[in-house]
């Protein structure tokens, strides 16, 4: 099933989270090619592109390749976010988020983030300011509420459609909860009712099953996949396999999971040079290999790894290459 977000097609109504440190530019590539229906980055600091940040223009870096693409910009102050976005509207991302999520002390200590949703007015004079500011759609991206007194998804999510938002993710879980215990699918049921905008359903995604159970059970118009998609771009294609045929395929054999760690480690080598890529791919080779017999003490060999070349040689041992 397609999801139209502004004058945005998408193919499909499956969507990869942004993940801070996760979803650069190789990942969201591989999350592409297994059918994600949109990618979304990393999130960006519009503080830090007004200060012209050599690294956050590393951040922003798109491929023709992985369209369509959110970029998903951080901050609390009206005026820098609605410069910034008119900014960089000429960069070719399809899609511009604003995180009023992120739960991370340090972003919520400065007022952002998550620490938004205390703020309804904030978020008001935030996303119309935006959304008046570029051409391009803006979404936003929140959480159930801060913590369990103060559960507001609804009201902000009704804000940010009044402000001109063209669709709202919701991740059921207060900033309280960071990502234990489960996601309240209930708050994405009742936000969907509320607005007539697109509502992205996250939180417990992390098979086929739950993927449809969301759709099912919510009505929402699409489902985001986060930290199941860690070391697991596939499932994106058996999810869309599942809701196409009904069909649960089998995750991909050892030999599949080696292409790909030793394709995504090359990606990134390519890049970004082979001494980030080594320590970046690090995480991710964790993230590939869990569940692999003695898969513990193969990720003390994987963090000890200081080449490109000795960390495709740990990766072939793991997998019985």
């Amino acid at each position: 099933m397609k999801l139209k977000i502004g004058n945005v097609e998408l193919p499909n109504q499956v969507i990869l989270a942004p993940m801070a440190g996760v979803t650069d530019l190789p990942f969201r590539l591989l999350c592409r090619e297994q059918g994600a229906g949109l990618v979304c980055m990393e999130m960006v600091s519009a503080k830090a592109i007004a200060f012209h940040n050599r690294n956050t223009e590393r951040l922003m870096e798109i491929s023709p390749g992985e369209h369509p693409v959110s970029l998903q910009l951080f901050g609390s102050d009206p005026e820098v976010l609605s410069r910034v976005a008119a900014e960089i509207e000429e960069h070719p991302f399809d899609i511009l988020d604003l995180n009023m999520g992120c739960p991370v002390p340090k972003i919520v200590g400065n007022g952002e983030g998550s620490a938004l949703m205390r703020n309804p007015k904030l978020v008001e004079e935030i996303v119309s300011r935006v959304v008046q500011a570029v051409k391009k759609p803006v979404t936003v991206k929140i959480r159930k509420g801060f913590d369990d007194s103060h559960v507001n998804a609804v009201e902000i999510a009704r804000i940010a459609e009044g402000s001109g938002a063209s669709g709202v993710a919701v991740h059921g879980r207060t900033r309280e909860q960071y990502y234990s215990g489960h996601a309240d699918w209930e708050i994405i049921r009742q936000v969907k009712e509320a607005v007539s905008i697109p509502v992205i359903g996250n939180g417990d995604v992390d098979s086929p099953q739950k993927a449809k159970a969301l759709l099912e059970e919510t009505g929402c118009d699409g489902v985001m996949v986060g930290r199941a998609a860690r070391g697991n771009p596939w499932i994106f294609h058996r999810i869309l396999t599942y809701l196409d045929t009904g069909i649960l395929e089998d995750r991909p054999p050892a030999g599949k999971v080696r292409e790909m760690m030793l394709r995504h480690g090359r990606m990134q080598a390519e890049l970004k040079g082979d001494y980030t890529a080594v320590r970046e791919m690090r995480k991710h080779v964790s993230w590939y290999t869990a569940g692999y017999p003695h898969s513990a003490r193969l990720r003390a060999r994987i963090n000890g790894a200081e080449s490109m070349l000795e960390l495709e040689e740990l990766v072939l041992t793991i997998t019985g290459g």
